[in-house]
C-alpha cells in the first residue's frame, strides 16, 4: 500500500456529524428539530448531513433545520448531503436545485464550513452529468465552478467508484466519504460458504463458523483502500453504523437483506476509527433516522418509510450513550473516564433460521447472524457483570474500569438482562420489557432492540 504524506490530517480539527434522512421528516416542527439536535449535541455528535431528495416539500424541511439549530446555541452545524439517487441530474437545470441549497445557507452561523468553505456531501451521484458529456464535467461546471467566494464548496462526496479513479476527479472532489465503511459488506452468504466451505457448516456449527468472521467486523480496510487512494491535503471522511437490515417487497422498494453487524459492530468500528484517527478527518454515524434500513440512532418519529413493521417498539436510543464516549475518543485522541455505570444490550426478536408466513421472504444473508445478546459495559471501576437470558442461561463476567464487551446466546423464549454488581450489591439490575426471543415470528424482522440502564 503505497505511503503518503499525513500530516495534513493528524493535525486537522476532528468532526462527528450523523446522517440525516430529511425524507422522514414531513411531519417536523422546529421544535422537533430542535430536540433532536439538543439530544445528538449531548451525544457528541457536531452536526447533522441533511439528506435530501426531490420531494417539493424537503427545502421547508432543510429550512427548519437550520432555524432550530441557531435557536439551539450549540454551534450545531449542518450542511447538505444530496440524494443524488432521489434527485435528477441529467440535465443543467438540474443542478441549480442544488446550487440554490448552497447559496441560501452558506452563511448561517450554522452551516459547517470546512477550510473556510461551505461543506457539502452526497451519497452516490458518480453518473450525474447534468446535461454535460462527462461526470468529472458535469460537477465541475455546474456545481463546483458556479460557487463562488462566500459560496464556494467544499465537496467531500461518497461516489460509489474504485479507489483507482479517484484522481480522474481532481479538480471535482476536495475529499471523498467513504459510505460502505461502515459495515463488512463484502460478508454474504456466498462470501461465507467459500470462506468456510458448505454452508451445511454454518447452520450446524454457526457459533464457531461465523466467529471467524469477527475479525471483519468494524475492519479499516476500506478506510486504508481510499485513504492511500486520496492525496495527502484531501479529507477523509468514514462510516459508522450499529446496523444493518431492509425488509421491503419487489412491489416497493425491493430491497431485502442483512449486512453482518454481530460483533458490537458499532463500538469495534468506533475503537478501529479511533486507532487510524491520525488519518481521519470527519466520522459520519449512518444515521440519524433511517428507519428503513435500521440504522437509526435517534427516537423514532417523524414519517416512516413504511418500515413500522420492523421498527416499531425496536428503540435504538441506548447506542448514543457509546456515541458520546466514542466521539469524545476520536475527536481528542484519549478516551474519556467513565463517570457513570452503564449498560447497553441489544438482541433480534427471533432466531435466525425460524421462519414466518412472510410473503417478503427472508433477507438475504439471514444465515450470517447469531443468535446471541450483545452487551457494553462502561463502568466506574472494576465490577462483575452478570448476562442472563433466560433463568437457566446466565453468565457472569469480572469487568475492569471503562469499556467491556461481553455477549451471551439467546434461545427460543429468552429475554435480556444484565446486573452490575460490586461488594456483593446490585449497582445495576437491566432486564427487558416487552420482549421475548420468538421462535414463531409473525413476519422476519432482523432489527434489534437496544436496551440501556439510566
Amino acid at each position: 500500500m503505497p505511503a503518503h504524506s499525513l500530516s495534513k490530517r493528524s493535525n486537522s480539527t476532528k468532526y462527528v456529524v450523523a446522517h440525516f434522512m430529511v425524507g422522514n421528516s414531513y411531519p417536523y416542527t422546529v421544535d422537533n428539530w430542535l430536540s433532536d439536535i439538543q439530544l445528538a449535541y449531548q451525544s457528541g455528535i457536531d452536526g447533522f448531513a441533511l439528506n435530501v431528495g426531490s420531494d417539493s416539500w424537503q427545502p421547508q424541511q432543510v429550512a427548519n433545520a437550520y432555524e432550530a439549530a441557531q435557536q439551539s446555541g450549540t454551534g450545531f452545524k449542518l450542511f447538505m448531503s444530496f440524494d443524488m439517487s432521489s434527485l435528477p441530474c441529467s440535465t443543467a437545470a438540474d443542478a441549480a436545485t442544488l446550487r440554490n441549497y448552497i447559496t441560501t445557507y452558506a452563511t448561517h452561523p450554522n452551516q459547517f464550513l470546512y477550510n473556510g468553505r461551505v461543506f457539502a456531501s452526497t451519497f452516490s451521484g458518480e453518473s450525474c452529468t447534468f446535461g454535460q458529456g462527462s461526470v468529472v464535467s458535469g460537477w465541475s461546471s455546474q456545481f463546483i465552478q458556479q460557487l463562488s467566494g462566500t459560496n464556494a464548496v467544499y465537496f467531500v462526496p461518497s461516489f460509489f467508484v474504485d479507489t483507482s479513479t479517484f484522481n480522474t476527479y481532481n479538480g471535482v472532489i476536495d475529499g471523498m466519504f467513504n459510505w460502505n465503511s461502515a459495515w463488512p459488506v463484502q460478508v454474504t452468504t456466498s462470501y461465507v460458504t467459500s470462506l468456510l466451505g458448505a454452508i451445511g457448516n454454518i447452520l450446524q456449527n454457526p457459533t464457531s463458523a461465523l466467529g471467524s468472521l469477527s475479525s471483519l467486523v468494524g475492519s479499516t480496510n476500506p478506510d486504508q483502500q481510499y485513504i492511500s487512494a486520496l492525496g495527502s491535503n484531501q479529507t477523509y471522511m468514514a462510516a459508522v453504523s450499529p446496523w444493518f437490515f431492509t425488509h421491503y417487497s419487489p412491489q416497493t422498494y425491493n430491497k431485502n437483506w442483512i449486512y453482518l453487524s454481530d460483533d458490537h459492530l458499532y463500538a469495534q468500528r468506533w475503537e478501529n476509527l479511533v486507532q487510524i484517527r491520525d488519518q481521519v478527518d470527519i466520522v459520519e454515524c449512518l444515521t440519524w433516522n433511517d428507519y428503513g434500513e435500521s440504522h437509526y440512532l435517534g427516537p423514532i418519529e417523524g414519517d416512516q418509510p413504511n418500515s413500522q413493521a420492523w421498527v416499531d417498539g425496536f428503540d435504538h436510543i441506548g447506542w448514543l450513550n457509546l456515541t458520546s464516549y466514542y466521539a469524545t475518543a476520536f475527536k481528542t485522541g484519549s478516551y474519556p473516564s467513565v463517570t457513570k455505570d452503564q449498560i447497553i444490550m441489544w438482541s433480534r426478536p427471533h432466531p435466525a433460521l425460524a421462519t414466518a408466513p412472510d410473503p417478503v421472504g427472508q433477507p438475504q444473508n439471514f444465515q450470517i447472524t447469531e443468535d446471541v445478546v450483545w452487551a457494553i459495559v462502561l463502568a466506574t471501576s472494576p465490577g462483575t457483570v452478570t448476562l442472563s437470558t433466560s433463568s437457566s442461561q446466565s453468565q457472569t463476567f469480572s469487568v475492569s474500569s471503562g469499556i467491556s464487551k461481553l455477549s451471551i446466546p439467546i434461545s427460543p423464549g429468552g429475554y435480556m438482562a444484565a446486573t452490575l454488581s460490586r461488594n456483593g450489591q446490585n449497582v445495576i439490575d437491566l432486564k427487558s420489557t416487552n420482549f421475548t426471543f420468538n421462535p414463531n415470528p409473525p413476519s422476519y424482522n432482523f432489527n434489534v432492540l437496544v436496551i440501556s440502564s439510566d
